[in-house]
């Protein structure tokens, strides 16, 4: 059985966070499955999934590796052929990945104590996200 379902976010870029966790169980919920695998994907190449624990201490030293692996003023042959200026951007959601996969076990993701679902907008302006959760079981 497949479910999928998008939810829609609005985002600030620059390494803007945001916990979807209870967003993802509301699509559990609504699924009905119990056991199977939850699939996160974010269609565009500026944006990304990952888990983390969602306080502010880690999100401030997450954004800080983020920005000392892939600085967002450094030269990017991508901003030289586009003129964008989101080089950076495309090489951080590269780097993190558009998608995250979580099994689902008696009804909940399988998801640590202190692990929330997050999604983080590399892009250099707000945008407007429709994020697809599918769900793959029973």
């Amino acid at each position: 059985m497949t479910f999928t379902q998008t939810v829609s976010v609005q985002t600030n870029g620059f390494c803007d966070i945001l916990d979807l966790t209870s967003q993802v169980l509301a699509s559990v919920q609504s699924s009905g499955m119990t056991d199977g695998l939850i699939t996160l994907f974010c269609p565009g190449s500026t944006g990304a999934f990952t888990t983390i624990e969602f306080e502010s201490g880690a999100l401030q030293d997450l954004k800080e590796a983020l920005e000392n692996i892939a600085p967002s003023g450094a030269s990017y042959h991508h901003d030289k052929r586009w003129g964008d200026g989101n080089g950076f951007s495309h090489v951080r959601a590269a780097l993190m990945k558009p998608s995250l996969s979580i099994p689902l076990a008696a009804g909940k993701p399988t998801l640590g104590t202190w692990q929330q679902i997050v999604f983080i907008d590399f892009d250099n302006r707000p945008r407007r996200r429709e994020l697809v959760v599918q769900i793959l079981g029973g």
